[in-house]
């Protein structure tokens, strides 16, 4: 990574930082949705989780892919790194044996999310935003504004904004529509690539790798002739224009 690289991407660690700090959810009310609901209880270390994988990237890492997934769930929380559960050991063994993708997970990926703040499943965040009130409901706006705004800086910082250098692989869009928990990042992301249309061209759409999406869909939609990147590149990319538009 070239000086002013790095530079940019430390200054996108930071503000990334700082947020995750600056959020305020109580400990408490997530607290109570881990109680309240149907599953194994456990305790919440911290409600807003920051990725600390992204201390571990250096001047001599070769991040080659930004993946966005939701929101941490348990063992995000739990070990405070993103995708580190069912879904990611999925994502993982994909690259794994996909060799031609040129990718390890584990060193070649920067993992972010569409906010930061934890429930054990992403569809609860609506149950937290009653049980917190317009409070906490703003806060998890404002989280997603942010955390589509750090998507752009980091991989600005990481492709130097040229293109080729890096892609980026959003995973799960169904809350994204009008009306879903992700509606505002997607609105902030559409902001940002209408004035930024080299990101915007970088963004790919995927399903969830979780309970096997992701492969299913893969296999449903590759065609006869196809070899992987041109299928993932073609899948993405109508995604992509069925989201953002």
């Amino acid at each position: 990574m070239k000086k002013e690289n790095w530079s940019a991407f430390r200054t996108a660690v930071s503000r990334y930082r700082d947020v995750t700090d600056a959020i305020n959810v109580p400990n408490i009310l997530v607290q109570r949705l881990v109680e309240s609901r149907e599953g194994p209880s456990y305790t919440v270390k911290t409600p807003v989780v920051y990725n600390q994988a992204v201390d571990d990237v250096t001047p001599g890492s070769e991040i080659k892919m930004i993946m966005v997934g939701d929101n941490p769930g348990r063992r995000e929380q739990e070990n405070c790194r993103y995708l580190v559960g069912p879904s990611g050991k999925i994502a993982e063994r994909f690259f794994h044996n996909n060799p031609e993708l040129g990718i390890d997970f584990r060193k070649n990926v920067l993992i972010l999310n569409k906010t930061p703040i934890h429930t054990p499943r992403t569809t609860e965040l609506k149950e937290l935003c009653a049980l917190g009130g317009e409070k906490l409901k703003d806060a998890v706006l404002f989280s997603q504004r942010i955390m589509a705004e750090l998507l752009e800086e980091f991989w600005t910082a990481l492709s130097g904004g040229k293109p080729g250098r890096c892609v980026i692989w959003i995973i799960g869009y169904s809350e994204m529509k009008k009306g879903g928990i992700f509606e505002c990042y997607t609105e902030t992301l559409k902001t940002l690539c209408a004035a930024n249309p080299v990101f915007g061209g970088h963004i790919f759409f995927f399903r969830h790798f979780s309970m096997n999406q992701f492969a299913i869909d893969l296999k449903q939609k590759a065609l006869p002739g196809e070899n992987l990147p041109e299928s993932l590149a073609r899948i993405g990319t109508a995604y992509r224009e069925r989201v953002l538009g």
